[in-house]
């Protein structure tokens, strides 16, 4: 149990398609609950992610780690480690082929911070779920993601645009931006016809999906201060019900 009020995050995601939260608010939790020391151990398990090797474009301007568990209220189960598969129905660009990416490192898998999205994720989505399709157990995939950017290469957070990942539910969080503008969220929900657009600025600012209603993509970033890094890290945790097969994506 945690002390994250989901309450207004489940009205917003019911209501829009989606839900931002601050940093602030999600970080209050964290700080509450793990030591400083943790935190920066987490965020600086960034700096050991292997370059994604599968960008249709060439680009060697992503990295990044993955891992796969199924998650319900009860428990979090850590499954054993798989390629990352998409359709081109959802990912016209890196679609269609079986991903191998590097697994996250065992002492993040199992981090206590880790364990605390997951929760509230699942308090967030388990409050959304309007029907029996869409309950628990999920099948839940973390991805650990650094884009970066220089003077020879843009940096594209996703590549192919705006989109669907094929899955129930999406949260997406920011874990830092080191000297890097733009990079901005934009969402479009299919039922509304409603276009929102914001930036994942602060540490831990969130954004909680329905995948089915919204697409969502990230425009490039690009670099402030010449001759110096510049990368945006962001977690991602993807939800899809155990008992169904991934939705064929409807325009």
């Amino acid at each position: 149990m945690n002390s994250f009020d989901a309450s207004g995050v489940i009205q917003l995601v019911k209501e829009r398609g989606f839900a931002f939260c601050p940093g602030l608010q999600i970080g209050r939790v964290i700080n509450a609950e793990c030591s400083s020391d943790a935190t920066s151990f987490f965020a600086d398990s960034w700096n050991h992610l292997g370059v994604d090797k599968f960008l249709a474009d060439g680009g060697r301007y992503r990295r990044r780690r993955f891992g796969v568990f199924q998650t319900s209220c009860d428990e979090i189960i850590a499954k054993p480690h798989q390629p990352h598969f998409q359709s081109r129905d959802y990912n016209a660009v890196n679609g269609g082929i079986q991903r191998y990416f590097e697994p996250l490192e065992p002492q993040i898998a199992s981090h206590e911070v880790l364990k605390l999205l997951l929760d509230i994720c699942v308090d967030v989505f388990k409050g959304c779920s309007g029907n029996n399709l869409r309950l628990m157990p999920w099948h839940t995939e973390i991805h650990q993601f650094r884009v970066e950017t220089n003077d020879k290469e843009r940096g594209l957070p996703t590549p192919e645009g705006m989109h669907r990942d094929g899955v129930d539910w999406v949260c997406v969080v920011l874990i830092k931006r080191v000297n890097v503008d733009s990079g901005v969220t934009k969402i479009f929900n299919t039922e509304t016809k409603e276009h929102s657009s914001f930036m994942l600025e602060e540490v831990f600012d969130t954004v909680f999906l329905d995948d089915l209603r919204a697409h969502h993509g990230v425009t490039p970033i690009t670099r402030i201060k010449q001759g110096e890094p510049a990368y945006r890290d962001i977690l991602v945790l993807t939800f899809r019900n155990e008992r169904y097969e991934i939705r064929k994506q409807t325009l």
